[in-house]
């Protein structure tokens, strides 16, 4: 496959690729995240898990620069993302940062090849080069077969696979998962954490996966434990 636009995950970060900093935020007077510092590295497949309402989504949309938090800070690649503006934050996500929800998200409007090239095209890329690249991560991910469908015609399975070859196609350095599989049959859920976490490994690509799931969880170098929104437990895996 070609390079996309923004270049290469692969490209060499010196120190943590991502650093959060004694993040504190509040919801009302619901406590999300107390004090919680952590350090991700580039390359990194890292598994957050807690029990609901733990802390972990939000510790995932703080990482990403989707949430600020009221306290403490977010570096990327030594960068706060606290300190940038709204543009600066909107671009990360857009170019460097590739995103998989429960709910894969696909625009019902859209097939799946113009869903898995949207963000190629909004990063400049001529629609028939874009469209091109976004069918072959979809062979890569073993959906080409549904490349001209919209998400009504497709499994749920088929629809987490394009979901999730849409965060691979612009080669991301960050990808955050947020319950990945949590819509599917477990036999579908491997195939999607498999396709998800070996494709990742062979662009280089950063992992932060927030999951109540172990067998998910068991695809990860690192687990991270979140309860009441501290750093419960922090360990690579074997």
């Amino acid at each position: 496959m070609s390079e996309p636009p923004n270049g290469s995950a692969a490209e060499q970060t010196v120190g943590p690729l991502l650093e959060a900093e004694d993040l504190s935020k509040h919801f009302g007077s619901t406590v999300a995240l107390d004090g919680l510092s952590l350090r991700i590295s580039g390359g990194e497949v890292v598994a957050v898990l807690g029990p609901s309402g733990s802390g972990k989504s939000t510790l995932l949309l703080c990482l990403a620069g989707v949430l600020l938090p009221d306290a403490g800070d977010v570096r990327y690649r030594g960068r706060s993302l606290v300190a940038v503006s709204d543009t600066v934050r909107t671009r990360l996500r857009r170019d460097e940062f590739g995103f998989v929800f429960q709910f894969g998200q696909l625009v019902p409007e859209l097939t799946a090849a113009d869903n898995v090239s949207l963000p190629l095209r909004l990063a400049g890329l001529r629609r028939g080069d874009a469209v091109g690249r976004a069918k072959e991560f979809l062979a890569s991910l073993g959906v080409e077969e549904v490349a001209n469908k919209r998400a009504g015609e497709m499994s749920g399975g088929q629809a987490q696979r394009v979901a999730v070859a849409r965060a691979l196609v612009t080669r991301p350095r960050v990808i955050f998962a947020d319950e990945p599989t949590g819509s599917l049959d477990s036999t579908n859920g491997e195939l999607v954490m498999e396709l998800l976490v070996s494709t990742a490994r062979r662009q280089a690509s950063t992992v932060v996966i927030v999951t109540h799931e172990p067998q998910v969880a068991a695809y990860a170098d690192r687990e991270i434990v979140v309860r009441d929104g501290r750093l419960a437990h922090d360990a690579a895996l074997v």
